[in-house]
């Protein structure tokens, strides 16, 4: 089949495990033809927001990837929210999909797509929303005049082409719901998700990780990552392994730190010789580290690592809110406050027979839910 991933109102980023790079990779390596149209939107090697030249190339996902820069009716800025390219239906025309998975819900090229799919009502179109009230229409003027005015009518006026719309969590849900006003019919899960190895090679890694990191056999590692900020607990997390005193427990920290917890986080580190920082981690050595991983850590905001972490097994322990209920299936421990933090932390310090009922948990629930490979399939059916 020939599948187009859309990825004009999101970034896509060469060398990285975000959905978007996985669901390419996926397609790719199941024989599919793929093309990825994508922004001049990127990271740069500070982990920051940058733009690079448009082209034409081969991606490190293995597909064709054509970037392409905004159009110039207004200032730029202004354009990175409008979200309007030059030539997209031209592309679309010549590539000829199967199916097109519109990464982002909010852009002027939805429009786009949705006429082409008009022209070829074969064609199916899939529209995939990571929206929410904690990282969309923030304040009273985005969503007056760039979501209500802009990204609402746009939505309105395709929605009748569109195959479905996913959603990737019950807060992502609800912004459907409440701000574009979909149907539950309209609507399906389709959450981030992650690599699910055999078990052979799930315990080769693990061994491997373990044996470099000098983890025994019988001590429990836990793992936290990411950019962390105040919004990711970090602190909190350090501060009540600090206080349990199983010798061997061990705790594992990668990611940077921002200038804002950076000397705290250090000197809780410095305190305790169970604490290891390992620096920033790429996506091999990410799944690595969750392969060795016992018990995953993500007490604070949200990360697409909380996933990964489930399909590699992992027990976790993580905010009680209502999207991380979505994916939770008794296979670790839903935290609201650090007392609770602590008592979820001791409860898995004990390497024990529960925690390998919980690592199985999350193997099994991310089989079926969570694996790349199925949910990359799921849109060529």
């Amino acid at each position: 089949m020939r599948v187009l991933h859309c990825c004009l109102s999101c970034f896509y980023i060469d060398g990285y495990t975000y959905q978007e790079n996985m669901l390419v990779r996926q397609h790719v390596s199941a024989g599919h033809e793929v093309l990825v149209v994508a922004s001049a939107e990127t990271f740069g090697e500070d982990k920051q927001v940058t733009y690079v030249a448009p082209g034409d190339y081969i991606g490190t996902d293995g597909a064709r990837v054509v970037r392409l820069p905004y159009r110039r009716l207004l200032p730029h800025a202004v354009m990175t929210k409008l979200r309007m390219h030059p030539g997209v239906l031209g592309l679309i025309a010549d590539f000829a999909p199967d199916v097109i998975m519109f990464h982002g819900a909010c852009g002027w090229e939805l429009l786009t797509a949705c006429k082409y799919v008009r022209q070829n009502p074969s064609v199916k179109l899939y529209v995939d929303s990571h929206e929410d009230f904690n990282n969309s229409a923030r304040g009273p003027l985005s969503m007056a005049l760039l979501y209500k005015s802009f990204y609402v009518p746009i939505i309105r006026a395709v929605k009748n082409h569109v195959s479905k719309f996913l959603y990737i969590t019950y807060e992502t849900k609800r912004f459907c719901k409440d701000v574009y006003r979909l149907e539950d019919s309209e609507l399906e899960f389709y959450p981030l998700g992650g690599v699910v190895l055999d078990d052979e090679a799930y315990a080769q890694k693990r061994q491997t990780k373990r044996a470099e990191l000098a983890v025994l056999g019988e001590q429990t590692l836990f793992f936290q990552s990411g950019k962390f900020d105040e919004k990711k607990r970090l602190l909190e997390s350090l501060s009540a392994f600090s206080k349990i005193r199983a010798e061997h427990a061990r705790f594992f920290i990668a990611g940077s730190f921002s200038d804002s917890i950076k000397l705290q986080a250090e000197a809780l580190i410095a305190a305790d010789s169970r604490i290891h920082f390992l620096g920033w981690a790429n996506s091999d050595q990410l799944l690595d580290l969750l392969c060795a991983t016992d018990v995953y850590v993500q007490p604070g905001s949200q990360s697409a690592t909380l996933q990964m972490s489930i399909a590699a097994r992992c027990v976790v322990i993580i905010d009680n809110v209502p999207s991380h209920q979505d994916i939770f299936r008794d296979n670790g421990f839903l935290v609201s406050d650090e007392q609770e933090l602590y008592e979820a932390l001791a409860s898995c310090a004990e390497y024990s027979e529960a925690l390998g009922e919980m690592s199985q948990r999350s193997f099994e629930f991310a089989s079926q839910k969570l694996n790349y490979a199925v949910l990359a399939e799921r849109l060529l059916k």
